[in-house]
């Protein structure tokens, strides 16, 4: 075989070599992504996973199924892409009237409470009207959001469970 030949074969099983990585990191980059799936733990909560699919946010309404919560709060469970906690996120809330589009005139509070549980207090959910609730979250180069339409998210809660964005 002359050396020229050899050329051309060795750089043909490189080129085939490097080709079936590619293709091999693309086919498990879609599996991890066909897998990634968000939990949503209790059954009467509020429930969307952001709009990038970076997070998921669950919102306690009351205190009915986690008693930690306490008395006239709301809780609001923060979940990264991997479904794990998210904590020390800088969590933003943006409460609004669908009609005038005015901010609500109570401005919540919010607290972190560790495995990625934040509560907010002065945030009335079940205010009559229509209102729009969109939570930001950003946690280190991280950032996305979720929007919630009140009352109407209230109709048709989902069930406790594993949803894909």
């Amino acid at each position: 075989m002359k050396a020229n030949d050899l050329f051309k074969t060795i750089a043909s099983l490189a080129f085939c070599l490097v080709l079936a990585v590619f293709l091999m990191d693309a086919s498990s980059e879609e599996k991890r992504e066909a897998k990634q799936a968000f939990t949503k733990h209790f059954q009467e909560t509020v429930f969307d996973i952001t709009s990038k699919a970076k997070f998921s946010v669950e919102i306690l309404l009351d205190d009915k199924e986690y008693k930690k919560l306490g008395k006239d709060v709301v809780g609001i469970v923060i979940h990264n892409a991997r479904d794990e906690d998210v904590e020390k996120a800088v969590i933003t809330l943006d409460f609004r009237n669908l009609d005038t589009g005015e901010p609500a005139a109570d401005k919540p509070v919010m607290k972190e409470r560790g495995d990625g549980l934040y509560t907010v207090s002065d945030l009335d959910l079940r205010k009559k009207g229509g209102w729009k609730l969109v939570v930001t979250v950003k946690k280190d180069s991280e950032e996305d959001s979720a929007q919630f339409l009140f009352p109407d998210v209230l109709k048709n809660p989902l069930p406790k469970g594993r949803y894909n964005p």
